[in-house]
């Protein structure tokens, strides 16, 4: 394919470390886990030697046969580098492909299955595990290790760069970056982004930063989510000191939160539920944190209250952004602390004004008047092109020039968005499995999760983990549950024994089908 340099507007990933490292060069990015790709680089690096290494990346790619236009699927454990490889990608004009460490060999064959035979970038362990399953070899075109070795497969330090690869940027409209859905029901759907649509996601996000431009960020994410890219970009621009982390464990987490006092904090909801531990650490990690973000899915007022509290910034707060990879962000909400005491957990925001717009309709598709539960659906320029390889998918969830979300829902009369349910797991004798979860969250505090699904006779089942693993009182959990009509006997099990995506969302659908299976909870938490 010839080569397209195009100067429209776009949020091309592939430029943003070297534009960063033009005017912030020195500022310095911190992980916690030395890179696949260049471990010898050690911990402690800047933006100017971030930029560099995606450069060398880059050529790497290019000397592999990677072109503008082709498919670069990264499937590799999890480290910060899956982010530096997707750049790469970007750089010479190729689409990253980025398919999450979770995912299992079946599901990753699956996908790659619906690619043009693209490059894969992988390590020793990812590949054994893949090739026990399907044909690699008949799925892509070439497998590059970043680390370890096998006979199917080209280390990347033994690839020869005869000269450096020239950047190419593409046009706005075209693919240039394609993620996957978090496949909480089956197999996840690859999500394709161009630049523009990108874009539109990214101008108001970098409007939603501009109190803490500049201020320390801690990132402890997906790398393979759209989200990664739009903090990235957000901050790299501002010259933020970064944070890259990769383990979620607090005693892993807290000492670096106290070291580099960061002004901004963002992780996934399930992860903060988890930081709750942060708060009475050692060294106060949180006390500096102006900015606590979160997406992916709602978060509990319980754990709000206590990030918020755990800071001692004037004007601190938590924005929520509600959407999907598909979408982007479609709704926004801001917690004050005084807010997160009486805040509605499914009050999850309003449309962002000149992107994005909201609606509730009814099973035909019609918009539904406000209070009555229905269909969230979205309006937005952040909207992705189609679903790689299953175009009838997309098209299903159109209606017309309307997005259909997958959840259920009900604006008031002023706007707000509620969220109630996904529309697959509404169970008919419960008004919001949500809202009762955020109940018992708010009621015990020794919970770290607890999820409300369908069991037999379509009995609303809960399935509880606490925070130490110990067992849950049976006379704190009659008093919590007493007026909630409807739920079932609880399971406990093993937080790690959930089935979950990449961005900690439970499976709920998988959890339902486990317990339906008669797989023993208690026994195993």
């Amino acid at each position: 394919m010839q080569q397209k340099i195009f100067s429209g507007s776009g949020f091309y990933i592939g430029q943003m470390f070297r534009e960063a490292a033009d005017r912030h060069g020195d500022v310095p990015v911190v992980l916690d886990r030395p890179l696949d790709v260049a471990p010898e680089d050690g911990l402690q690096h800047t933006y100017r030697s971030m930029a560099d290494l995606v450069d060398r990346l880059a050529d790497k790619l290019w000397a592999a046969g990677v072109r503008p236009a082709s498919h670069v699927a990264v499937h590799k454990s999890d480290n910060a580098d899956i982010a530096l490889l997707a750049c790469a990608a970007s750089r010479i004009g190729a689409v990253p492909v980025l398919l999450s460490p979770g995912l299992d060999a079946v599901a990753a064959g699956i996908l790659l299955g619906r690619l043009d035979r693209p490059l894969l970038v992988t390590d020793e362990t990812t590949l054994s595990r893949l090739m026990a399953h399907t044909d690699i070899s008949g799925l892509t075109s070439r497998r590059i290790l970043v680390s370890g070795s096998s006979r199917d497969a080209v280390a990347l330090a033994d690839i020869l760069v005869t000269r450096p690869a020239k950047p190419v940027r593409l046009y706005p409209d075209e693919p240039a970056l394609i993620t996957h859905s978090s496949g909480t029901t089956d197999v996840p759907k690859l999500a394709v982004h161009c630049p523009r649509a990108l874009w539109n996601r990214l101008v108001p996000q970098k409007v939603m930063a501009l109190p803490v431009r500049g201020e320390t960020a801690a990132f402890c994410m997906s790398f393979v989510h759209s989200r990664f890219y739009h903090a990235l970009g957000t901050f790299l621009s501002g010259g933020s000191p970064l944070l890259l982390l990769v383990n979620h464990d607090p005693a892993s987490v807290g000492p670096l939160l106290t070291r580099w006092r960061p002004g901004v904090v963002e992780t996934h909801p399930n992860t903060f539920v988890l930081w709750e531990d942060l708060v009475d650490a050692p060294g106060e990690p949180l006390r500096d944190v102006r900015c606590f973000s979160s997406t992916f899915d709602a978060i509990h007022p319980r754990t709000v209250q206590r990030l918020l509290g755990a800071s001692q910034r004037r004007g601190k707060y938590l924005v929520q952004l509600y959407g999907q990879s598909e979408t982007g962000p479609v709704a926004v909400r801001v917690f004050t602390e005084r807010g997160a005491l009486r805040g509605n957990g499914r009050l999850v925001g309003m449309g962002i004004p000149g992107f994005t717009k909201v609606r509730i309709t009814d099973d035909s598709g019609a918009p539904a008047p406000r209070g009555t539960v229905g269909h969230i659906e979205a309006r937005t320029r952040g909207r992705i092109l189609t679903y790689q390889g299953a175009q009838d998918r997309f098209d299903a969830q159109l209606n017309r020039r309307w997005w259909r979300m997958g959840d259920m829902g009900t604006r008031s009369w002023w706007g707000g968005l509620h969220l109630i349910d996904r529309e697959i797991d509404r169970i008919d004798d419960v008004d919001s499995n949500l809202r009762i979860e955020d109940v018992l969250m708010s009621r015990l505090d020794e919970l770290r999760e607890v999820v409300v699904v369908p069991g037999a006779g379509g009995v609303a089942v809960p399935v509880v983990c606490t925070r130490t693993g110990a067992p849950l009182g049976p006379a704190r959990w009659r008093r919590a549950t007493a007026d909630l009509p409807n739920l079932g006997a609880p399971q406990q099990w093993a937080f790690d024994d959930l089935p979950r995506t990449s961005t900690w969302k439970i499976k709920r659908v998988a959890l339902a089908q486990l317990i339906a299976a008669g797989d023993s909870a208690v026994a195993r938490g």
